[in-house]
């Protein structure tokens, strides 16, 4: 049963501490508690419930997002975001509480479940409302500037808050697109072949000791050969350095006590022994089946790559992503693109699989048309994005696409393309920066959300994250202003 209750904003000043006092209106909590349009996101919020009266009451949708940013923006845990909101009075508001409880709000294993109800969908529509609107409000503010104009007519303002509308220009192109992709690596280790290998083994020689248990004394049990199989494998992994021969011939072994254990696990389900197994279990049972075909057909072609690769069993949608970057070539997680505008991120695509990032460009500028209402003037990408067909699109745009013009420049203009390339190359750092921002302050370098709906919600909430932080930079700004034009002031003044 859901309720909704979020048709009304509770003032930081009614807001009741025990302990008295009130609660700072400028706080970055009770800041960002007003950035968030609530009430718009309870009606998707409310489509995941039976429309009954009866059952427990639902969580909010503002405790449940709620929760889920506030454990963004602190990096933490589960049971350590729920700690932290039980001490802190701001976060109790951000999460519309009426007052200052002592007792959690909700248990923290619900903290899956809002992950698993909040999808990539809806976190987008929350990131593109928050970003919009202070493009809206810029907008607004130009168009009031002109209205002031002498011999210009004056608009009714309104009180009531409106959608972004874009502004129908056709003929002229403003502002600049950014364009990037980056890898979020999830929370699993370097996977190796023989590592792999010997993790299913394991895990098999666990479920066959599960459909063995009811007849155990009756029949004799299948031998696995498990201490044999643990002794091989040790005397691998614990070599620094281990020869291309050595390590095949390793797998090898390794698949073949694989391959025997899901034989006699094939001969246990026989007699419907799989029905025990609990859900995890049989799950994991399928992907190892499929890694062990995989491993197999490369072992046999002798090769290393075979589509849609896993490397992970408890994560079977994590990908090998090929980035070529100094640190780390190889990279095991979702592929990511995302653009910039003003300094507010927007997701353009995210796969599991690698992909072309180039190909994401005329969709991207063609989003940016819908938000806006016109092309951008530039588009500052990498190279990988200069491909024939989005050179031929952004021409027939009147868009600039980064990078230098086809054919041989005159000595003049090669100087002005150095100028333009190195002004290109400094915006670009924008989009840069936003990958920073993310891996190293709210945990887009390492994702430890296990399923895959559930990763996807994380790397969305980063997204919003950082852009109601952008917001809140916008918000300080003028204060920050003032109270440098003070000590100014004061200094001028002062003999």
């Amino acid at each position: 049963m859901y309720q909704r209750t979020e048709s009304q904003m509770i003032l930081p000043g009614d807001f009741f501490l025990p302990f008295g006092g009130k609660l700072a209106e400028d706080n970055r909590w009770v800041l960002l508690a007003q950035m968030i349009p609530w009430w718009k996101l309870e009606e998707k919020y409310a489509k995941n419930f039976k429309k009954s009266l009866k059952g427990q009451k639902a969580v909010s949708i503002r405790v449940a997002l709620g929760a889920l940013i506030i454990q963004e923006r602190l990096g933490t845990d589960d049971r350590e975001t729920l700690r932290q909101i039980l001490e802190n009075p701001y976060l109790q508001y951000f999460l519309g509480l009426p007052e200052y409880q002592y007792r959690r709000p909700f248990h923290h294993s619900l903290m899956t479940h809002f992950r698993k109800r909040l999808g990539g969908e809806i976190l987008d529509e929350v990131n593109e409302w928050i970003a919009l609107e202070e493009a809206r409000k810029s907008s607004e503010s130009d168009d009031s500037s002109d209205d002031n104009e002498p011999g210009s007519g004056t608009a009714a303002a309104s009180d009531e808050p409106s959608e972004p509308q874009p502004r129908q220009m056709e003929l002229t192109n403003e502002g600049e697109l950014l364009l990037d992709a980056t890898c979020a690596p999830a929370d699993i280790a370097y996977p190796t072949d023989l590592s792999l290998l010997n993790q299913a083994r394991e895990k098999l020689e666990k479920i066959i000791d599960i459909l063995h248990e009811p007849e155990r004394g009756k029949t004799r049990k299948a031998r696995t050969y498990r201490e044999r199989a643990r002794k091989a494998y040790l005397a691998i992994a614990k070599q620094r350095r281990v020869k291309p021969r050595t390590m095949r011939k390793a797998i090898g072994k390794q698949l073949r006590f694989v391959s025997r254990d899901l034989r006699i696990i094939a001969e246990l389900a026989s007699t419907g022994g799989l029905t025990r197994l609990p859900r995890r279990m049989y799950k994991e049972l399928l992907v190892i089946q499929e890694l062990v075909r995989q491993q197999q057909a490369m072992y046999d072609k002798r090769t290393h790559s075979v589509p849609d690769r896993i490397v992970s069993i408890a994560q079977p949608h994590v990908r090998p992503i090929v980035r070529g970057k100094a640190r780390a070539n190889v990279e095991f997680g979702a592929k990511l693109a995302i653009s910039v505008v003003n300094g507010y991120a927007f997701r353009e695509q995210l796969s599991w699989d690698s992909f072309n990032e180039g190909q994401t460009l005329q969709a991207a500028v063609e989003r940016y048309r819908a938000r806006f209402g016109y092309y951008p003037k530039a588009v500052l990408a990498d190279q990988i994005y200069r491909t024939r067909d989005n050179l031929r699109f952004c021409k027939e745009k009147g868009i600039r696409l980064s990078g230098p013009q086809l054919g041989r420049p005159s000595s003049a203009d090669q100087q002005e393309q150095k100028k333009i390339a190195k002004a290109d190359a400094a915006a670009r750092n924008a989009v840069e920066g936003k990958f920073g921002e993310g891996k190293r302050s709210y945990g887009l370098g390492r994702i430890r959300a296990h399923l895959q709906t559930t990763s996807e919600t994380v790397i969305g909430l980063q997204l919003l994250v950082m852009n109601l932080e952008k917001r809140l930079r916008v918000l300080f700004l003028p204060v920050l202003q003032w109270l440098l034009s003070r000590l100014a002031v004061r200094l001028l003044v002062s003999p």
